[in-house]
C-alpha cells in the first residue's frame, strides 16, 4: 500500500500551501482557529484509544495529545436532529429538526437560527464546510445561508439518491462516486486551511464515512485487516493525519483547536463497545459518541474527562475559546474548563433525550432515567402498524457510570432519585415548545394505562 508515499505527498501539499499562503498581514493569534471533524455513524468503540482493534493511529494520537472524553453525547440518536443541535447549540425540538431528512424534505434548519459559523464569522472569522450538510436540501437552507463563506459536499446522506455533489450552490457533479468522498472533502479541507492561513477560520469536516453504502477509496480496501467497516474507518483516520499534518506545516498546531467525534451511534456495522444500542436509539450505544480535542497551546496532554457533555456544548465552548460574543439562549454549557484540565467535571444540570419530539429520558449525574422507549429502533424495519412510543410504567433507572450497558433497573431500590430526576424535567420542559410539552404530558398519562402513545410510520432513518 501507497500510504507512506501519500503522507509525503500530503505533507508537502500542506507545506507548499503554507509558503505560498498570502503574507500580506499576519494571523490574529489572540483568535483560535478551530476545526470540527465529524464522522457519520461511527461507534463509542470504533476507535483505539476507545478500545478497538482498528487501525486509528492518527486519531490515538489525537487522544494522547488533547482531551479525550468519556461520556459526550450526541443530542439525538440519527443525523439530522444532531447536526442542527451541534451547530445551534440547541434540543432538536427548539430548532424543529426532530427527524432524518430525506432527499425531497421540504424543510430544514432555518437561516434564522444561531449557529456556529454565523457567530464566528461576525468575530472577523472565515468559515468553510465540507461534507455531509443534511440539514436541507432547497436552496433556502443551504449552507452559505447558515454563515459559512465557502461549502463543497452532499446536501444529505450517502444512501440517497439521487448523489449531487455540490459546491455552494452549483451542482459539480450530478452523481458522486462514493469511494472518491473522503478525499475530496479531505483536499478541500487541507486547500482551505492552507489559504486561511492569514485570518482565524472555522472549518465544519462532515465525512459521509462509515455510513452505509461503505466505500473505501481502493488503495485503502483490504488493507485494515478488519474488513470493509474497517477499511473505512482506516481511511478517515488517514483523512484526521492530514487536516493535522496541513494545520502543522502552515504553523498553526498551538493556536487550532481541533475536534473530532460522531454524529450518533453506529447503524449495521462499527461497534459501540460495552454500550446497549445502536443509531436509532436512546440507550446509551445509540448516543454516547467518542469525542476528542486537541490544541497544543491550549489543552494539556493526556487530559481525560468523564463529566457528562453533550454536542449542544460545541458552540458554547468555542464561542468561549474564541472570545465571541453568543446572541443568543443556548442548551448547551461550557464545557473549555474541562478540556484544558481546570475541572475534572462539567457543570450542567439534567440532559434530556429525545426521539421525534417524544422525550425518552434524562441523564442527571451518574444516572439515566428512561421515561418512554419506541417498539422499535429507527434503522430496523418499521413493525407491522408502525413505530409506537411506549410510556413506561414505572420508568426504568440506571446508573450508567456502573452499569453502561443498561441492564440493572434500579429505580424500585431509588425511588427519591426517580422523583428528582422526574421533577427536573418537568420544570425544564417549561421552556420547551407546546407539542414536546404536549407530548411528555402524554407520556406521563398513558404511562399509567399501558397504552402507547401515537403511532409514527417512518421511513428508514439514515
Amino acid at each position: 500500500m501507497a500510504v507512506n508515499t501519500l503522507e509525503r505527498r500530503a505533507f508537502l501539499g500542506a507545506l507548499l500551501g503554507a509558503l505560498s499562503a498570502p503574507r500580506g498581514r499576519s494571523a490574529d493569534r489572540s483568535k483560535p482557529n478551530v476545526i470540527i471533524i465529524l464522522a457519520d455513524d461511527l461507534g463509542y468503540g470504533d476507535l483505539g484509544c476507545y478500545g478497538s482493534s482498528l487501525p486509528t493511529p492518527n486519531l490515538n494520537r489525537m487522544a494522547k495529545e488533547g482531551a479525550r472524553l468519556t461520556r459526550f453525547y450526541s443530542a439525538s440518536p440519527v443525523c439530522s436532529p444532531s447536526r442542527a443541535a451541534f451547530l445551534t447549540g440547541r434540543y432538536p425540538v427548539r430548532t424543529g429538526v426532530v427527524n432524518v431528512l430525506m432527499s425531497d424534505s421540504k424543510t430544514g434548519l432555518s437561516p434564522s437560527e444561531t449557529t456556529i459559523p454565523r457567530v464566528l464569522k461576525n468575530n472577523g472569522y472565515r468559515t468553510a464546510c465540507f461534507g455531509k450538510w443534511h440539514l436541507g436540501s432547497d436552496p433556502q437552507f443551504a449552507p452559505n445561508l447558515h454563515g459559512f463563506d465557502e461549502y463543497f459536499g452532499v446536501p444529505y446522506s450517502n444512501d440517497m439518491d439521487p448523489l449531487p455533489l455540490l459546491k455552494n450552490s452549483s451542482v459539480v457533479l450530478k452523481s458522486c462516486d462514493q469511494e472518491s468522498l473522503t478525499d475530496r472533502f479531505t483536499d478541500q479541507a487541507v486547500d482551505f486551511i492552507g489559504r486561511s492561513s492569514d485570518t482565524p477560520f472555522f472549518l465544519y469536516l462532515a465525512h459521509t464515512a462509515p455510513h452505509i453504502p461503505i466505500a473505501p477509496a481502493e488503495r485503502f480496501k483490504g488493507k485494515s485487516g478488519h474488513g470493509i467497516y474497517g477499511d473505512i474507518v482506516m481511511e478517515l483516520d488517514y483523512s484526521v493525519g492530514r487536516v493535522l499534518e496541513a494545520v502543522n506545516a502552515n504553523g498553526l498546531d498551538d493556536n487550532t483547536l481541533i475536534i473530532f467525534t460522531s454524529d450518533n451511534g453506529p447503524w449495521y456495522q462499527g461497534s459501540a463497545g460495552n454500550l446497549q444500542g445502536r443509531k436509532g436509539s436512546t440507550y446509551e450505544g445509540g448516543v454516547r459518541e467518542p469525542f476528542i480535542a486537541r490544541m497544543p497551546g491550549r489543552i494539556p496532554a493526556g487530559i481525560l474527562c468523564s463529566g457528562v457533555s453533550s454536542a449542544m456544548d460545541l458552540l458554547p465552548t468555542i464561542a468561549s475559546l474564541c472570545g465571541a460574543n453568543l446572541p443568543v439562549s443556548v442548551d448547551g454549557v461550557d464545557i473549555l474548563p474541562a478540556l484544558v484540565g481546570d475541572k475534572p467535571y462539567v457543570d450542567r444540570d439534567v440532559l434530556l433525550f429525545f426521539d421525534g419530539w417524544q422525550l425518552q429520558c434524562a441523564r442527571w449525574g451518574p444516572w439515566k432515567l428512561h421515561f418512554a422507549r419506541y417498539n422499535s429502533f429507527a434503522w430496523t424495519v418499521d413493525p407491522a402498524g408502525g413505530r409506537f412510543n411506549l410510556p413506561l410504567h414505572p420508568p426504568e433507572l440506571y446508573n450508567v457510570d456502573e452499569d453502561s450497558g443498561e441492564g440493572y433497573d434500579m429505580a424500585p431500590e431509588s425511588p427519591d432519585v426517580v422523583a428528582t430526576i422526574t421533577k427536573m424535567v418537568a420544570e425544564k420542559l417549561q421552556t420547551f415548545p407546546d407539542n414536546v410539552r404536549s407530548a411528555w404530558r402524554d407520556t406521563l398519562s398513558q404511562a399509567t394505562e399501558g397504552t402507547p402513545v401515537g403511532a409514527l410510520p417512518q421511513k428508514r432513518s439514515n
